[in-house]
C-alpha cells in the first residue's frame, strides 16, 4: 500500500494553492468515480474519506472569509451521497457540486481555525483519499519542504500572518515602473513617476488616520509583473488593493478620473482599451512572469469571487462618491469594469484608479501639481477609511 501525506497549515496560508499534486500525470484519460464517502469524528479531530474507482488528481484549496477548506476532484464524479456533517468541533457544514465541466468540489466550512492533511492510499481498482482536520497548530510560516513535493505549486514566500492590531490592511499599487514607463505625454511626463508620487501621497494620507496599515507594491522605480503585484497584496491579507494609474488615450479631449473593477467582459470600449493598455505591462516580464495560473481562474467561479467582486463594487461606488464630494473631476460614467490582470486575485477586493489622462494637457497639469495630488489623495483616503469603518461595523452587527 502506498501512502502520501500532504499538510496544509490553514491558519497560515491565505493563498489558493493546490497542495495535492503528485508525480506528472500521463496523458491518457484519468476519469474516476467517488464510490463512498465516510466520516469519522475523533476527539478533537475530524476525518472525511473518499473511496474512488480509478485514479484521482485531487487537490486541496484554502478559501477565506469565511474560513473554508475545499477539495477538488478533476475528471471525477460522485456516485455516493454525503450526509450532513457529523457532530465535531472543527467542521460545521459542507457544500459540493460541479465548479467546471470536469471538476467536482467539496467545500468544508470551518467552525474554528484548523489544519488539514490529505492522505492517499492505493487500494484495488483505485484509491482512498482522507482529509483529516486537526486544531490549528502554532503558525510556522508556511508549508514545510517535506510536506510539499516539487510538483506542488506553493507560494515563493509564506504570507505574513497579520498582527492583531485591529487595523485594516490597504495595499497601494503604483502602476508600471522600471523598464515600463507606462503612458508618456507629449511633453515627456512619464506615467510611472506620476503613479509613484501619488501613491506615496496616498500612503501618507492613509497612515495619518491611524486606522490603516499601508503597504506599497513598489517604493522606487522598479518593474514588478502584474501577478506579483496582486500576490503582494494576498501575502499581506489585504482588505483592499488599490492600483494607481494615469493612462493615455487617443481621444485628447477625454479627461477626469475613473474607477475600475474586474469583470469578464468590459463595460464599454473605453474600459476595454484601458484594460488592454494596462495588461500589456507584462510584455516586459520574463516567461516566468507571464505564466498563467489556471488554479486561480478556476476559483473565480466559486462564491469567493462573488463576495470579493461585490465588495469591490461597493468600494468603487464609495470612491466615486468621495471624488464627487471633493470636487475631483470625473469622466462621464466614472465607475467602469474590464478584465484587468492586476485585479484578478479572487480573495482580495481590488480596484484600479485612473487619476486622469496624460493625453490631455489639462489633466497633465493637475497630475503634476502637488496641491491637486495632496487634495485628491486625501479624498481617496477619506473614502477608503469611511468605507472600511462601515464594513467593519456591518460585520460586527451581522457576523458577515
Amino acid at each position: 500500500m502506498r501512502s502520501t501525506v500532504l499538510a496544509l497549515g490553514l491558519s497560515v496560508l491565505a493563498v489558493l494553492a493546490p497542495i495535492g499534486a503528485g508525480a506528472a500525470e500521463p496523458a491518457e484519460d484519468r476519469s474516476a468515480i467517488i464510490t463512498a464517502i465516510d466520516q469519522a469524528a475523533r476527539p478533537n479531530a475530524f476525518d472525511v474519506t473518499f473511496t474512488l474507482r480509478g485514479d484521482s488528481r485531487a487537490s486541496v484549496l484554502r478559501l477565506r472569509n469565511p474560513d473554508r477548506v475545499a477539495i477538488d476532484f478533476p475528471s471525477a464524479l460522485p456516485a455516493a451521497a454525503l450526509s450532513a456533517i457529523s457532530a465535531n468541533p472543527l467542521v460545521s457544514e459542507v457544500r459540493h457540486g460541479l465548479v467546471a465541466a470536469d471538476r467536482y468540489r467539496f467545500i468544508f466550512k470551518l467552525a474554528k481555525p484548523a489544519d488539514a492533511a490529505l492522505t492517499r492510499d492505493t487500494v484495488e481498482g483505485g484509491e482512498k483519499i482522507t482529509l483529516a482536520f486537526t486544531p490549528a497548530a502554532r503558525p510556522t510560516g508556511g508549508v514545510s519542504a517535506a510536506a510539499a513535493p516539487r510538483e506542488t505549486m506553493v507560494p515563493t514566500s509564506a504570507p505574513a500572518p497579520r498582527e492583531p492590531k485591529g487595523r485594516a490592511v490597504v495595499v497601494i499599487d503604483p502602476g508600471h515602473g522600471g523598464i515600463d514607463n507606462g503612458a508618456v505625454s507629449k511633453s515627456g511626463t512619464q506615467e510611472k513617476a506620476i503613479n509613484l508620487a501619488f501613491s506615496r501621497e496616498l500612503a501618507a494620507a492613509l497612515e495619518k488616520t491611524g486606522t490603516v496599515e499601508v503597504v506599497l507594491t513598489r517604493r522606487d522605480d522598479t518593474f514588478i509583473p502584474l501577478d506579483e503585484r496582486s500576490q503582494i497584496g494576498r501575502r499581506r491579507k489585504a482588505d483592499l488593493f488599490v492600483s494607481i494609474h494615469a493612462d493615455s488615450i487617443r481621444h485628447g479631449d477625454l479627461r477626469g478620473a475613473t474607477v475600475y473593477t474586474l469583470s469578464d467582459r468590459a463595460s464599454d470600449d473605453l474600459a476595454s482599451q484601458i484594460a488592454d493598455s494596462e495588461n500589456a505591462a507584462d510584455r516586459f516580464a520574463g516567461p516566468e512572469g507571464m505564466e498563467e495560473k489556471p488554479e486561480v481562474f478556476d476559483i473565480l467561479v466559486d462564491l469567493t469571487r462573488r463576495e470579493t467582486v461585490s465588495f469591490s463594487e461597493h468600494f468603487a461606488t464609495s470612491l466615486v462618491e468621495g471624488f464627487g464630494a471633493h470636487d475631483v473631476r470625473l469622466i462621464k460614467n466614472p465607475k467602469r469594469s474590464a478584465g484587468f490582470k492586476v485585479l484578478r486575485a479572487p480573495d482580495m477586493p481590488s480596484v484600479l484608479v485612473e487619476l486622469g489622462y496624460l493625453s490631455n494637457p489639462d489633466d497633465e497639469k493637475l497630475l503634476t501639481d502637488p496641491v491637486w495630488r495632496k487634495r485628491t489623495a486625501e479624498a481617496i483616503a477619506q473614502a477608503t477609511t469611511q468605507f472600511l469603518a462601515r464594513h467593519q461595523k456591518t460585520v460586527a452587527e451581522t457576523g458577515r
